[in-house]
């Protein structure tokens, strides 16, 4: 349920047309659940030093004409219009402030060489936070995940993108969230217009200094809609659903939008064959070059308005 890739670095950062609006619900995060979405443990100073100067450092480089640094310290965020002292506040705050990721920093015990959560702003968890897992080694915090140490402990020292399929877009859903609700029941009034495909794209590098692995999350909802002229991501995502590891299914929670889904994934799937877009006797499979699906270039330049 996970694609691991190799990690562009030159794409580390990428901000969506979301910006504004990711920036101040986040921000909003911060003001009502504090520590729960963003914490730091005593020894992490370092490493959220080098991490916020690594991600300024970057933005700037990769969009200098939205983000610039005036001797060194003073951040010049052009998409905000707002100038930042960057010593102002702790660095995790200032990333907070103007990049819409999130950042897990785990740093290595050298009595035991096992790597715990040590500082953190997270405000794209589902069923979990910052709060209830900071101080803990990376087994401890995905041990509610089904096989997770028989099948994805190994592959999780590396860069993957998660998926599930929600009503409308919960960024950030800790346990007893309203929104939980929603996944009790299969609404006999839900419109197709209203489901998600969710990815959490996850990344993660070493900081050359501190010598801490960094963790980066970015949560992306694509209405379920898209899919229908995506080549052959129809019938994918309807062989995963129908005959995926039951056990992750269920943690994903994908029951309670199936009976809308499913039957529209099948139409599409249908339809991409008579109309070519995939052949008719395709075994159904992982893309070739997954995660991009075949002329996904069009689609893309189309969106971009050229």
């Amino acid at each position: 349920m996970a694609a691991l890739t190799k990690l562009e670095t030159d794409w580390w950062i990428e901000l969506e047309n979301t910006y504004i609006q990711r920036i101040a619900q986040r921000k909003d995060l911060y003001a009502k659940h504090g520590d729960a979405v963003l914490g730091w443990l005593p020894g992490s100073e370092l490493a959220c030093k080098e991490l916020m100067e690594m991600v300024l450092q970057f933005i700037c480089a990769r969009y200098p004409h939205y983000f610039s640094l005036v001797d060194r310290r003073v951040l010049q965020n052009r998409i905000l219009g707002v100038e930042q002292d960057i010593r102002s506040k702790h660095p995790l705050e200032i990333l907070l402030d103007n990049v819409p990721e999130d950042f897990g920093v785990m740093l290595r015990d050298e009595t035991t060489g096992n790597y715990f959560l040590r500082a953190g702003v997270i405000c794209s968890a589902l069923g979990w936070n910052v709060g209830t897992k900071i101080g803990l080694q990376l087994h401890q915090i995905h041990g509610p995940v089904p096989d997770y140490r028989e099948k994805m402990q190994f592959s999780m020292d590396r860069c993957r993108g998660s998926w599930g399929l929600e009503v409308g877009q919960p960024l950030y859903m800790p346990k007893g969230d309203p929104h939980e609700k929603l996944r009790l029941s299969q609404d006999p009034n839900l419109q197709l217009e209203d489901c998600y495909l969710r990815v959490d794209w996850q990344t993660l590098r070493r900081l050359p200094l501190s010598g801490a692995i960094v963790f980066n999350f970015k949560a992306l909802f694509t209405p379920v809609t898209e899919l229908r002229d995506e080549p052959g991501v129809p019938a994918l995502v309807t062989k995963v659903l129908k005959e995926g590891n039951k056990n992750i299914l269920e943690y994903k929670s994908t029951w309670h939008v199936e009976h809308v889904v499913l039957p529209k994934l099948g139409e599409w799937a249908k339809e991409q064959e008579e109309n070519g877009l995939v052949p008719s006797d395709w075994e159904v499979a992982t893309l070739d070059d997954s995660p991009w699906y075949q002329n996904w270039q069009e689609k893309w330049h189309r969106q971009q308005g050229f």
